[in-house]
């Protein structure tokens, strides 16, 4: 019985970490989404240029939520490191974000403001994937 119980606290564990980690992420969406939009709308830059600062901006407020909030109960110790490897894992996960939106706007010729706003969406999911594992296996992990 004490297997079983051990198995539905991780489990428990598991579940809670996704929704914080959803939670943070949900709002990093929006944040993104609307800097892209509005960098879209006041500025000339490119669609995929608009879309990096976005995505940029979305980096920033996440690692705070993810520091302060989502993983705060994980090990504080090697914040330089945690930081270096947030920065790295986020870079790629930028990278397969706006991959999308580079492939549909400039391989396809998808460019209006909704199809931008679509693929933007789904690059976003791509990279948020790729983000949640790279992040709990590497940068915000349990130290035993």
């Amino acid at each position: 019985m004490d297997e079983l119980d051990a198995k539905r606290t991780d489990l428990s564990a598991l579940l809670r970490e996704v929704a914080r980690f959803g939670a943070v992420g949900g709002l990093g969406i929006g944040v993104n989404l609307a800097v892209f939009n509005l960098s879209r709308a006041v500025t000339s830059l490119p669609v995929v240029r608009c879309s990096v600062i976005a995505t940029s901006v979305a980096i920033v407020f996440n690692y705070l939520g993810f520091r302060y909030f989502a993983y705060r109960h994980r090990d504080p110790q090697g914040r330089a490191a945690e930081f270096a490897l947030f920065c790295f894992f986020s870079v790629v996960g930028l990278i397969i974000e706006n991959g999308v939106l580079y492939v549909a706007t400039y391989d396809f010729g998808w460019d209006s403001a909704l199809q931008s706003n679509l693929f933007k969406v789904m690059g976003i999911v791509c990279g948020t994937l790729f983000r949640f594992w790279s992040y709990r296996t590497w940068v915000f992990r349990v130290r035993r």
